[in-house]
């Protein structure tokens, strides 16, 4: 894209006669801008002063915000007044940054900030965990780095089956979603790093194709570098002994999923992926079993289940 006096020929309309969109009016501009996305308008507001001015306006981010996102803030469980704030830019960078609850507290709820997609966390409360109100099993207890006010801490089980279910109208149309297991693990864990468990997303009712999962860190690595490929050479054979470099994964891992550490702390898992198609309202469900085995398991504290847009 050619640059001439700070504008680009692009935006100039090429130079010729009329054709220099600075001239046009403000909120022609601002309508131009909301039909792009939020990363767009606000890397357009560095072209000038009327792009800027534009970019800023409640008319371009109201068009970014989810067409009921007034419904779903009525619903927070602190009151819409304390999220009703500011400009729309400024709610919707607020609803990017600070998920808040709803539905009692059984749901947080914020906006993907490059799309402005919807996001929910339902929280371990509102899963269907099998034994969960069983004290010698499952035990509930408030923990300091979740956003939710208990979680569930797995004591000892042999049948580990964990579910959540969310309406497809609540999430954003055309859209690809993936469904994240988010848990921690306690200094004593044991049954799962030999094992790996069950995990599926799809239309609660109908068959749902199975994801290999594992829930133990080191379990995982062992798992995805199990296999040393036989074209390595005698250097790079002698690295892996020595704990230098990884070997590529196995082909044949490929496809299962493996735990990953958050931004905030907690580690997660996909558990699997779902296209929402506009006008779509269907109940979408989750989940991660382990049943086969029958091994006893321990150790992982359960924040909930995230369902948010898959990048790619």
């Amino acid at each position: 894209m050619a640059v001439e006096n700070g504008r680009s020929s692009a935006v100039s309309g090429g130079g010729g006669e009329g054709g220099d969109i600075y001239h046009l009016p403000e909120g022609c501009i601002a309508n131009v801008l909301s039909l792009t996305s939020p990363r767009d308008a606000s890397r357009l507001s560095v072209v000038g002063t009327v792009f800027r001015s534009a970019a800023e306006s409640d008319a371009v981010w109201d068009r970014f915000l989810p067409p009921d996102y007034r419904d779903i803030i009525s619903r927070s469980s602190d009151g819409p007044e304390s999220i009703n704030v500011g400009s729309k830019k400024e709610r919707y960078l607020y609803l990017c940054d600070h998920p808040f609850f709803i539905d009692g507290g059984t749901k947080s709820f914020s906006l993907e900030k490059r799309s402005g997609k919807k996001c929910y966390m339902l929280a371990a409360r509102s899963l269907a965990i099998i034994w969960a109100d069983t004290p010698r099993y499952w035990r509930w207890i408030p923990l300091p780095e979740s956003r939710f006010s208990e979680v569930a801490e797995l004591l000892d089980v042999c049948w580990f089956d964990i579910s959540g279910k969310i309406n497809t109208s609540m999430l954003s149309p055309d859209t690809n979603y993936a469904a994240y297991f988010v848990f921690t693990t306690k200094s004593r864990t044991y049954g799962f790093d030999h094992q790996s468990a069950e995990g599926a997303v799809g239309i609660s009712g109908h068959e749902r194709k199975p994801q290999t999962i594992f829930l133990d860190p080191e379990a995982a690595r062992r798992h995805m570098y199990q296999i040393v490929p036989r074209r390595l050479g005698l250097n790079q054979m002698a690295d892996i002994l020595r704990g230098g470099v990884n070997p590529p994964p196995s082909e044949n891992n490929t496809q299962a999923r493996y735990p990953q550490q958050r931004s905030d702390g907690w580690i997660e898992v996909e558990l699997g992926e779902f296209f929402v198609k506009r006008g779509q309202d269907v109940e979408l469900e989750m989940s991660l079993t382990e049943v086969k085995e029958g091994n006893w398991k321990s150790g992982l504290v359960v924040e909930g289940i995230e369902i948010r847009p898959k990048e790619g």
